[in-house]
């Protein structure tokens, strides 16, 4: 019957938060007809066509799938790769010195990659999918084209031996490589602005904060300087900034995704994921991130074996087969602690309304409680500051780093202080009291995000974030507010769990400013290809409804 499912009562709770979700109608009920079906899809294509005339910066304004369609124009020889990375360093060149999203350009191996690429489809050769598509990377992955500085004036100089694995398979797949990206220094802090390279702004208001610690390649990415970026997550450094500049952001289970090259924060908890325009273009590059392909022969440590490689894009559904019920048979459980105390009630309604639109599109939604959720923060902050401590010791200007200038004089504000109290949870005579108390509750942390799981959701929504992206500096003298600002994000990576952040809609900002606010999807560990499926439905189906007016002045 309706508001029934075959688990039971779809509203598990009588809180005001529950009685808001609306729970999936029948067709009948729902006042969709079959017949309505071929105009709603019009309605989408109608939208995406309005967009396209948009006169917005490149993109970000868009749910299709620009890796598909600069490729395909390619292939088609409808224009070349060079005059596609033209354009995007034109776009960089104009607007990178008041963002200041990049912190390197390599625009001559950029437009020599691109000619590579042309000449290959001129020779008849078979193109990569990444073929001729402008990327960028975040400064702590390695490569061997400039320098990896990972935001630090003890990295000022260090030119990286070897390619990142991450990097080398992306080459592989024929990508565009812009450039490097800035970011936090060592990946520690929430604001893009703690590193040695400067601050990045936010494309949406440049009063504000991209997010981090992979601001810069959500900031590169909205802004229309690069078709993809790829950033690290160590608690929602990729989900954040995602959430913040109105991006796709997904953090891979951990262990996914080789390690291999990017420069550690805390190992336990470090992914490379993908920061895309699209849900679809994260699921490309994905597929090519980890395709199985080991060219040294040897394994990694750093990632689970691949028994053969594995396409992402393969099992999202495409514009032209999408149904008014794309979700149908879909449980998601909506965790009731992320839409309390502490959240801004903007971002709470931007989440409530992406459930009733998700039930509206076949899913039924539950409220659920994970009451170990809280736990999670101050649990990873002694776990990942304990790494760290350990982590950078090695910076001492002798096995790395700047020669004849000392940690006091090179690390900056933030790193002094993770160090110095990760040194402390440590320490003899604390180690059990913080350390082993951390891994107790990362034990229980896990077991509950699982636990839903087991009960049968496909998975878990949250914020991204409380907020919006706040003002530059306004947490400055706070890191406990900044730190608190993970606490949406910091449990998946406690449980190793792959994540995905989707535009959810707006709220207004404290001056007035329409922001952005990401809606946070959790999947089962391994889970990404349905992760990926069903956020892709959501984007596509929700376009006329949630991204409708996503688009930004450009204020550079």
């Amino acid at each position: 019957p309706p508001g029934r499912g075959r688990w039971g009562p779809r509203r598990v709770s009588t809180s005001p938060m529950a009685s808001a979700c609306v729970h999936v109608p029948t067709l009948g009920s729902s006042g969709l007809k079959t017949s309505t079906r071929v105009d709603r899809r019009s309605v989408f294509h109608r939208k995406r066509g309005e967009c396209r005339n948009r006169k917005v910066s490149h993109v970000t304004s868009c749910s299709r799938s620009l890796i598909r369609s600069i490729g395909d124009k390619i292939r088609r020889g409808e224009t070349s790769a060079e005059e596609v990375t033209k354009s995007y360093l034109a776009t960089l060149a104009k607007s990178n010195e008041k963002l200041g999203s990049f912190v390197s350009v390599t625009g001559v191996g950029a437009l020599a990659s691109a000619r590579a690429v042309d000449q290959a489809r001129t020779r008849g050769e078979k193109l990569g999918p990444l073929a001729g598509i402008p990327i960028a990377i975040k400064d702590n992955i390695c490569v061997t084209e400039g320098f990896t500085t990972a935001g630090s004036k003890l990295l000022a100089n260090h030119k990286s031996p070897y390619d990142a694995t991450v990097f080398t398979q992306l080459k592989n797949a024929g990508c565009v490589l812009l450039g490097k990206t800035n970011m936090d220094e060592f990946g520690m802090g929430s604001t893009t602005g703690t590193g040695a390279t400067g601050k990045t702004k936010n494309p949406w208001d440049l009063s504000r904060v991209p997010g981090g610690s992979s601001g810069g390649s959500a900031a590169a990415v909205a802004s229309g300087q690069c078709v993809a970026a790829l950033g690290s997550d160590t608690g929602g450094s990729i989900r954040q900034p995602a959430s913040f500049c109105g991006v796709v952001g997904l953090k891979p289970t951990f262990g996914l995704v080789s390690r291999h090259g990017l420069v550690s924060y805390a190992s336990s908890f470090d992914c490379i994921g993908p920061v895309t325009s699209s849900v679809e273009d994260a699921a490309f590059l994905l597929t090519a991130m980890c395709d199985g392909v080991d060219d040294t022969g040897k394994n990694d440590s750093t990632k689970q074996t691949m028994e053969a490689r594995v396409d992402y894009t393969a099992g999202l559904i495409d514009l032209e087969n999408l149904t008014s019920r794309p979700l149908a048979g879909k449980r998601f459980a909506l965790i009731k602690e992320t839409v309390g105390h502490g959240v801004d009630q903007g971002v709470i309604d931007c989440v409530i309304n992406c459930a009733k639109e998700m039930e509206n599109l076949g899913a039924c939604v539950d409220v659920v409680s994970c009451p170990t959720f809280a736990l999670g923060l101050p649990a990873y902050y002694i776990l990942a500051l304990a790494e760290a401590s350990s982590n950078l010791a090695r910076y001492d200007a002798v096995r790395y780093g700047v020669p004849d200038t000392s940690r006091t004089d090179g690390f900056g504000d933030e790193v002094k202080r993770r160090v110095l109290m990760g040194s402390y949870a440590l320490s003899y005579g604390h180690s059990d009291a913080y350390y082993g108390r951390a891994q107790a509750t990362q034990t229980l942390v896990e077991m509950d995000l699982g636990s839903k799981f087991t009960a049968g959701y496909h998975a878990l929504l949250t914020p991204a974030a409380p907020s919006v992206a706040y003002p530059i500096d306004a947490k400055q003298d706070n890191p406990l507010a900044m730190f608190a600002g993970d606490a949406m994000t910091v449990n998946v990576n406690l449980a190793g769990l792959p994540a995905i952040v989707i535009r959810g809609g707006f709220s207004l900002a404290s001056n007035g400013t329409q922001m952005p606010v990401g809606v946070q999807m959790i999947g089962k560990p391994f889970g990404e290809a349905e992760l990926l499926a069903n956020a892709h439905a959501f984007e596509l189906a929700t376009f006329d409804t949630v991204n409708k007016e996503w688009a930004f002045r450009e204020t550079f």
